[in-house]
C-alpha cells in the first residue's frame, strides 16, 4: 500500500483528493492536513510514503512545508498547484518536491502520478517536466546557487545521465539515447543524486539546467 498525507487548505477539494485517492485498491490516505504546519507535524507523525502538497496554504506555505518534509527524510513529495508554471513550482522543486500537478488533474492521472513518485521514478509527465525546465531556462533573471565544482563528484556516464535528465527525459528514453539497459540508468541516477545531495530527478533536472549542461 500507498500510505499518502494529503495537504490542502481548501476543504471541498481536500475531501475530493481523499474520495480519489481512496477509490485506488493500492493507495491509503493516512491522513489530512488543512495548512502547512499541520502537514510538517502529521509527516513526522505518521511518516507516510507520500505528501500530495498544495503550494499556497495558511500558517506555512508548502514551499517551506515540502523543504521541511524532504529535509527531514519524512516522506517525498507532491505538489498541487493552481499554475502550471509559476515561482511556487520552481520553490517547490528546488525544496526537494519530486514532481507537481494541476489542481485539475483528472482521476486516473492524479492515482497514476502518485504511483509514479512512490516508485521512485519522481517525474510525473516527461512532457511537463520538459515545460517546465524550458520555461526555467527561458528566465536568465532568476538567480542560480548552484556551483559547478559538484559536477567534479561524477564519472562521465553519471554526467551524461543528467544532462538527459535536464531535457526531462524518462529513463527508457535516457537507455535508448546512451545505449544501456534501464536498470543501469535507474542505478546511474541514485548514484548520481547521492552524491549531488538531491532528493529528485526534477531536482536534477533543474540544477542541469542551472549549470547549462
Amino acid at each position: 500500500m500507498i500510505r499518502v498525507l494529503v495537504a490542502e487548505d481548501q476543504s471541498a477539494v481536500r475531501a475530493g483528493l481523499v474520495l480519489i485517492l481512496g477509490s485506488a485498491p493500492d493507495i491509503e490516505v493516512a491522513g489530512e492536513a488543512a495548512d502547512g504546519e499541520q502537514a510538517v507535524a502529521l509527516a513526522r507523525e505518521l511518516r507516510p510514503d507520500l505528501v500530495l502538497m498544495d503550494v499556497q496554504m495558511p500558517r506555512l506555505d508548502g514551499v517551506s512545508a515540502t523543504r521541511i518534509v524532504v529535509g527531514e527524510g519524512l516522506a517525498d513529495v507532491l505538489v498541487l498547484t493552481t499554475f502550471d508554471l509559476d515561482e511556487y513550482v520552481f520553490g517547490a522543486l528546488r525544496a526537494g518536491a519530486s514532481g507537481f500537478l494541476l489542481k485539475n488533474t483528472d482521476a486516473k492521472d492524479l492515482i497514476a502520478a502518485v504511483r509514479t513518485v512512490a516508485g521512485g521514478e519522481g517525474i510525473v509527465a516527461p512532457a511537463v517536466t520538459r515545460r517546465l525546465i524550458a520555461e526555467f531556462a527561458a528566465t536568465p533573471v532568476r538567480e542560480s546557487t548552484a556551483d559547478p565544482a559538484v559536477l567534479r563528484e561524477l564519472t562521465r556516464r553519471e554526467r551524461e545521465v543528467l544532462s538527459c535528465l535536464g531535457e526531462g527525459l524518462s529513463n527508457a528514453a535516457i537507455a535508448e539515447r546512451l545505449e544501456m539497459a534501464e536498470a543501469t540508468v535507474k542505478t546511474h541516477v541514485s548514484r548520481m543524486l547521492g552524491k549531488l545531495g538531491l532528493r529528485s530527478r526534477v531536482q536534477a533536472a533543474v540544477l542541469a539546467q542551472e549549470l547549462g549542461i
